[in-house]
């Protein structure tokens, strides 16, 4: 071999050595595989924050990152199911939404890193061992925040004056979580002086039941429990509540896109845009089991005036001044 040519390998060998780490990593195709309850419509603005979110940390799908999706349509039966068949895949990173589903992926792998977008009490249901120090393969972000519920019950009886009866339409299913959201609204709504009616469904075609007893209870206004199956069936939901001209107050923003009259909880949207920081950190190198979970840092109170007046209520002016967005 020449000099020459030996200056010219021995060099382009120490480039390779120097080149950055990150850039090393970004070369490789990633596969996220991700996990949803709902549908793609009903899921789209999730999906929108994640890809966002990757977006500006410098992935793009088909070049340095392909996303693989499984929805449940709102069928908690078809968690395991999708689960094992994304861990078949082989993908880098796992994210997922919900508890249900959380707990359905991680029975389905332990090596492969999962990343909540948005679920419940990750360390109650033990899918965490805290959320300093999560161990296991799952991180990202719980909707838990303390005292929801009561400030729920405090927002609704700020916009519904009138409220002294209040129905809480709910899935009982073992091992969601909803039973301690039951057991806190509960709790708040004593303290507030307000009498509940608590109904659980457990198909469509028992929403109408629901409502009529709703009807028989003299209900002022409805709490929906947010779930996989509720938020599925939330259009179906909502207008039923409206067809009953029933105050709604729900867990999130889209529910109130879909019709409900007002909506306290955390940003689900932010929370799935901060799945893709923590996907990012596994590409590279960090371990769930070291990344801490996070709890709901932004949250949202909006008001739905097109459903206000379409049930013929007028919200007073002091909630709708302290509201984040109203829809008009």
């Amino acid at each position: 071999m020449s000099k020459k040519i030996l200056v010219f390998v021995l060099g382009a060998l120490l480039l390779a050595l120097s080149f950055p780490l990150d850039a090393q990593q970004l070369a490789k195709v990633f596969r996220i595989g991700v996990l949803l309850t709902g549908s793609a419509s009903t899921q789209k603005s999730r999906i929108d924050a994640v890809r966002q979110g990757l977006h500006e940390l410098g992935y793009v799908e088909g070049k340095n990152v392909v996303l693989e999706f499984r929805y449940a349509e709102g069928k908690r039966e078809r968690f395991a199911d999708l689960a094992a068949e994304m861990v078949r895949l082989k993908p880098d990173v796992i994210v997922v939404g919900g508890t249900g589903f959380t707990a359905a992926a991680k029975q389905a792998t332990s090596t492969i890193p999962i990343v909540v977008g948005g679920a419940g009490d990750l360390v109650g249901t033990g899918l965490v061992a805290s959320l300093a120090r999560p161990g296991g393969n799952v991180t990202g972000s719980t909707d838990i925040s303390p005292d929801l519920s009561g400030k729920r019950l405090e927002l609704l009886k700020e916009a519904i004056p009138k409220a002294r009866r209040v129905a809480v339409l709910w899935h009982d299913v073992t091992g969601s979580g909803d039973a301690d959201e039951i057991q806190q609204t509960e709790i708040a709504a004593r303290a507030f002086a307000i009498k509940l009616q608590v109904v659980s469904v457990q198909a469509p075609d028992r929403f109408q039941d629901a409502f009529a007893a709703f009807k028989r209870g003299n209900a002022d206004a409805l709490v929906i429990i947010q779930g996989s199956f509720t938020f599925f069936h939330s259009k179906q939901l909502m207008e039923l509540a409206a067809k009953n001209k029933l105050p709604t107050m729900c867990e999130g923003s889209l529910w109130t896109e879909t019709g409900c009259l007002m909506s306290y909880g955390p940003d689900l949207i932010y929370q799935y845009h901060r799945a893709a920081t923590f996907v990012d950190k596994i590409l590279k190198g960090r371990t769930p089991a070291d990344l801490p979970v996070e709890q709901p840092m932004k949250f949202e109170l909006v008001f739905n005036l097109k459903t206000a007046d379409q049930i013929g209520v007028t919200i007073p002016q002091w909630p709708l001044m302290k509201a984040d967005r109203v829809i008009r």
